[in-house]
């Protein structure tokens, strides 16, 4: 009787050990297509526009002429948003995850609110333009400034770093928060001393998804009717201004009719993807420094 156990139970380990293999070269070869993907998309992208990457390309003005355009306007345009996005975005987005999580009774109402927010992360960004464009563009008469811009794309990341900043929060070791309440601590001493500086590591990390998001997105700034025709250099929020994302959409529009503008578009995806990487790099720097502290 022990003898046809033992053997049940062998059988049953191999067929688990050959179930947790099989997925896990089913996990496999779903990464390894993912990172072939990205690295073709790279490829083209680097062999397309490198040739194109040169200073007056980086520092020049935006022209009907391919050999002559240059994308500074852009990227002024791009940083004028995150002026915008980045204070907005952990303001408002950390302190509603602080209010959810550390002061809001329990209940049907915090419930609903939280079922929003997380509902609302997987809203389309274009339903989001809409929103900027009825409420900053005309109600507020921003138009299509910088500001208007900012504005929009802070809506649209929000609930993402809300969502990121009160799962962060959750993770803080309840022992820390009771040793504090138990010096004497006042609740805001406690979140300001002990909690906020324990979950800053992975508030951080979803701030750097949400940057990486907003930096990235064109639907909405098409709905805000963002130009790339040309404009000045934009050099406040209430000035109109481009975007990146928005003069690669133009450019791969125009490549149809014009094919150096794929160059160019490629071109400007490699300025982007470096303005991404120096932007996520400070973040993880800043990320990593208090992990090692705390």
């Amino acid at each position: 009787m022990n003898q046809v156990n033992a053997t049940k139970m062998e059988k049953r380990m191999n067929a688990r050990i050959r179930k947790n293999n099989l997925l896990k070269g089913v996990f496999l070869l779903a990464t390894l297509f993912g990172l072939a993907v990205l690295a073709i998309l790279l490829v083209r992208v680097v062999t397309q526009g490198a040739a194109w990457l040169d200073w007056d390309f980086i520092t020049g003005r935006l022209s009907t002429s391919a050999d002559r355009a240059g994308i500074m306007g852009a990227i002024l345009g791009t940083m004028w948003l995150m002026v915008v996005v980045i204070p907005v975005t952990l303001i408002i987005g950390v302190g509603s995850a602080i209010y959810l999580e550390l002061y809001a009774k329990k209940g049907k109402l915090q419930s609903f609110i939280q079922t929003n927010i997380s509902n609302l992360a997987g809203v389309p960004s274009i339903v989001y333009g809409l929103l900027g464009l009825t409420i900053f563009s005309r109600a507020m008469g921003l138009g299509n400034a910088a500001l208007a811009g900012g504005l929009t794309l802070s809506l649209l990341v929000l609930p993402i770093l809300i969502v990121s900043s009160q799962e962060a929060i959750r993770a803080v070791p309840k022992y820390l928060a009771e040793a504090s309440f138990g010096m004497g601590a006042t609740k805001w001493q406690t979140i300001k001393n002990v909690i906020l500086p324990a979950s800053i590591p992975s508030i951080l990390t979803g701030a750097i998804l949400s940057l990486s998001r907003a930096i990235g997105e064109t639907a909405p700034l098409t709905v805000l009717g963002i130009p790339a025709l040309l404009i000045p250099f934009p050099e406040g929020l209430f000035d109109t201004f481009t975007a990146l994302p928005m003069q690669i959409y133009y450019w791969t529009l125009d490549s149809s009719l014009v094919k150096e503008y794929a160059y160019l578009a490629a071109a400007t995806i490699i300025v982007l993807l470096v303005l991404l990487f120096l932007l996520n790099s400070v973040a993880i720097f800043i990320r990593n420094k208090f992990q090692q502290r705390y």
